[in-house]
């Protein structure tokens, strides 16, 4: 049985991790807000920039660009897996690994070759006990405080540079879709080729100039980057949410920790005092 001086010391640790945990979820309930809205305000424009491109790619005869038509090809599988630079957010991360890995492995299942992206470090951590040779590149954001697009640009040309180079038939995004702080949906999107024909709207006519392949040429880069962008956003706030519920359940647990071990703490101190008191009494009767 340990000693009083132990069960102190461990009563006064579980209280100073109780502090760290209630600080990290009320900075985790501040980032949130911002985190969510800036992620409610980017859902429009992508939702929008694939009914354009629906409609565009309705009206327009044969494949149309490579981004959209693709090879014709699906050996080459490029998977882009979108994570948090950092964990204490509960299963935020495995399940996006998680959903990653099973799609991995069904791809290789088929004699797919698979080559992976990591966006954030624990992905990357992740992945790599198992698909190490398959990780072609790590996007390191710990550095980035807000997110903007300029930081998803670069990734996404990135990817259509590689495509343009043949290094892949299809890509597809990976990312946890933010709907509460105790609801995070794990996401796969396919980017290349783009898929963009369940958005189409076709209830009007409408004439472009100039025409739709010179349109939708300029536009699909920018989708991709547009995605990814929405991609992180979503992360962020979904990041945010895993954090404030992982921490405030470890608040509780520390907290019913704390009187589990003050009650231990107590009936041992009680325990010891009765035995102390017995022995004196034994002692005064012998006399």
């Amino acid at each position: 049985m340990p000693s009083l001086k132990d069960l102190r010391n461990r009563i006064a640790s579980v209280k100073a991790t109780q502090k760290i945990t209630k600080a990290m979820q009320m900075v985790a309930a501040a980032k949130l807000r911002r985190a969510q809205l800036a992620a409610e305000a980017a859902r429009p424009y992508a939702e929008r920039m694939e009914t354009v491109l629906a409609n565009l790619a309705s009206g327009i005869s044969g494949g149309g660009p490579a981004l959209l038509s693709g090879t014709g090809k699906s050996e080459t599988h490029l998977l882009v897996v979108a994570t948090a630079e950092r964990g204490l957010c509960g299963g935020f991360n495995s399940s996006i690994v998680r959903l990653a890995r099973e799609k991995i492995l069904a791809l290789q299942a088929e004699g797919k070759t698979v080559k992976i992206l990591c966006i954030g470090k624990k992905g990357f951590e992740q992945l790599k006990r198992q698909f190490e040779k398959q990780i072609v590149e790590v996007v390191d954001l710990r550095s980035v405080r807000q997110l903007g697009f300029d930081n998803a640009d670069p990734i996404g040309r990135k990817i259509i540079a590689w495509f343009e180079d043949g290094q892949f038939d299809v890509a597809t995004l990976f990312y946890s879709k933010f709907r509460s702080v105790i609801a995070q949906i794990p996401t796969a999107q396919q980017l290349i080729p783009a898929e963009v024909g369940a958005g189409a709207s076709l209830s009007g006519a409408y004439e472009y100039e100039p025409s739709e392949e010179e349109i939708l040429a300029t536009l699909l880069p920018r989708n991709i980057s547009v995605q990814i962008f929405r991609a992180l956003l979503e992360n962020a706030a979904s990041e945010q949410g895993a954090r404030m519920s992982a921490m405030d359940n470890a608040t509780r647990n520390a907290g019913e920790m704390i009187k589990k071990q003050t009650t231990i703490y107590n009936r041992s101190r009680q325990a010891m005092i009765t035995k102390e008191l017995i022995e004196i009494i034994s002692g005064a009767e012998a006399l």
